[in-house]
């Protein structure tokens, strides 16, 4: 059904809304004057200087491995999350585990946050790198869970049925038929996870600690004396990986649903 004019208004006016601010701080990185409101002509001064300042890189460099290692223990206690969740229908605790898991869905980050740095410090446990990768990896983990679980309800067990009838152990039947069809809902749960911690400044300014300074924390810091085109070409920076990121998980994610479907279909001609 064709959408009405007045829905196309409404989906327009809220896609201006979101995106116009973004292009505009885009265009705004590459200004020549130091006056952020003020158009000076063109330059790539501002991404010159933010290179030269050993601050914000490191906390870029900080903020780069908590991503890569909270979005990869995510994925994989979330991935293992939705298997139990979903293989094991009834167990002692299901539904508590269930509630722990869909907990930081809905609770308030600053609870998290706060409830995170109370258990270090009961635990005498000293912030910094890996108490704020701790703190990632626990809320994404459930992202994860939700985005995997959601591809094993449409999953075709009778595919693991036949490799183990064939005398396929289990665990090589998981890496070569459970794995690489649920391998599209990892990647998205992993880029999703990714783009969470890299997003992220309540928990990580609760769990953070000295030398561990995450770029969000960085820029919130320095935009509270003021906004400079330093940060407008760092948030550019930032957009361009997020939306890269973006486009290779969703051409994966095709590919990936592409060769299943032909996969599917040779099984079945070659059972004809």
């Amino acid at each position: 059904m064709k959408p009405s004019r007045f829905d196309s208004t409404v989906l327009t006016l809220c896609f201006a809304f979101l995106y116009i601010p973004i292009i505009i701080l885009v265009i705004y990185s590459f200004n020549a004057s130091k006056l952020v409101t003020v158009w000076g002509g063109f330059s790539l001064e501002w991404y010159r200087v933010m290179w030269s300042n050993e601050g914000l890189m490191d906390a870029a460099w900080v903020t780069a491995r908590v991503g890569v290692l909270s979005a990869t223990l995510g994925t994989v206690l979330g991935t293992l999350a939705a298997l139990a969740l979903n293989r094991f229908p009834r167990f002692p605790g299901r539904m508590a585990f269930t509630g722990m898991i869909y907990a930081p869905l809905v609770m308030p980050e600053v609870i998290t946050g706060l409830s995170l740095l109370l258990l270090f410090v009961a635990m005498n446990v000293d912030r910094g790198f890996w108490t704020v990768t701790i703190a990632h990896t626990t809320f994404t983990m459930c992202y994860v869970a939700i985005i995997v679980q959601s591809r094993l309800l449409t999953f075709d067990r009778s595919l693991e049925e036949a490799a183990l009838d064939l005398g396929c152990p289990p665990v090589k039947t998981f890496f070569r038929i459970t794995l690489p069809l649920i391998l599209p809902a990892i990647v998205s749960g992993w880029m999703l996870a990714f783009t969470l911690s890299l997003d992220d400044l309540v928990i990580a300014s609760f769990t953070t600690g000295p030398g561990a300074t995450t770029l969000p924390i960085k820029i919130y810091s320095q935009v509270r004396l003021g906004v400079t085109p330093e940060i407008n070409a760092v948030c550019t920076i930032l957009i361009g990986l997020v939306t890269i990121g973006v486009i290779i998980a969703s051409i994966t994610t095709k590919r990936n649903e592409a060769r299943r479907i032909r996969d599917e279909h040779a099984a079945i001609r070659g059972a004809g």
